[in-house]
């Protein structure tokens, strides 16, 4: 593994984040930016183990699956440092707004404070392959709008960083976000990502706050098409797949 993967301080800054403000912006648009969470040189060498075979269970090549085109690669257990490091730091905070959210809308639903005591139940269930992933895109690809849902325990919240930079290693390549209110139309977010940046965001569905009281809204994410070069990305997942 690359040496530039080593970041022995980031679950430091993970936990000093301005976690008030983030979950002040789930709430209010459903998504939460994060600049300047990985260097560039970590995201250039993540970027890099695309290739490495001995660290994936699996590669889906989208076109094949009507998913859009660009594939990506499931990493196998054990994880990288870097991405295992993610995972746990970035669960407890999120695992605060996921309770939160899970009371406001009435359900049943409560989440350990620790990620490997979540682990735990998704394993106990069957759910037990790993689910960070690498994405690759080039010209012409994009992502369809998708939940990614792998079994029956599905944690609310996941994160994605892009691990190239907008404007020098590829064109076009947007994160969108789409929204879907009762008896509404869609509501279209795209976040301006940078190279390191991360955003955190809804699974499934998250609450939203009207004059009767909270009620549950949809929610997909995907990737605009890609108009020139190469575009890498980590997604952060949470729950393991059956």
């Amino acid at each position: 593994m690359d040496a530039a993967l080593a970041d022995p301080d980031l679950a430091t800054r993970v936990a000093a984040l301005p976690w008030v403000d983030l979950a002040a912006e789930l709430d209010a648009h459903g998504c939460a930016l994060i600049r300047g969470l990985l260097a560039p040189e970590t995201c250039r060498a993540l970027a890099g183990q695309y290739d490495h075979d001995a660290l994936f269970r699996s590669r889906v090549v989208m076109a094949r699956h009507g998913f859009g085109r660009g594939e990506y690669r499931y990493f196998a257990y054990p994880l990288p440092d870097l991405v295992a490091e993610l995972r746990a730091a970035f669960y407890p905070p999120l695992a605060a707004i996921a309770n939160r959210w899970s009371a406001a809308l009435g359900a049943a639903a409560r989440y350990p404070a620790e990620h490997t005591a979540y682990l735990a139940r998704c394993h106990a269930a069957g759910q037990t392959r790993p689910t960070p992933l690498l994405l690759r895109y080039g010209p012409g690809d994009y992502n369809c709008l998708h939940q990614d849902l792998y079994g029956e325990h599905v944690f609310p919240l996941q994160a994605a960083i892009l691990l190239s930079e907008p404007g020098r290693d590829f064109e076009g390549g947007e994160f969108v976000l789409t929204e879907q209110r009762p008896r509404m139309q869609s509501r279209a977010e795209v976040v301006p990502l940078r190279q390191g940046d991360a955003v955190v965001f809804p699974v499934r569905d998250r609450p939203v706050h009207g004059s009767r009281g909270p009620y549950r809204v949809m929610l997909r994410h995907g990737v605009s098409r890609l108009r020139a070069g190469s575009r890498h990305t980590l997604g952060v997942i949470f729950h393991d797949a059956a």
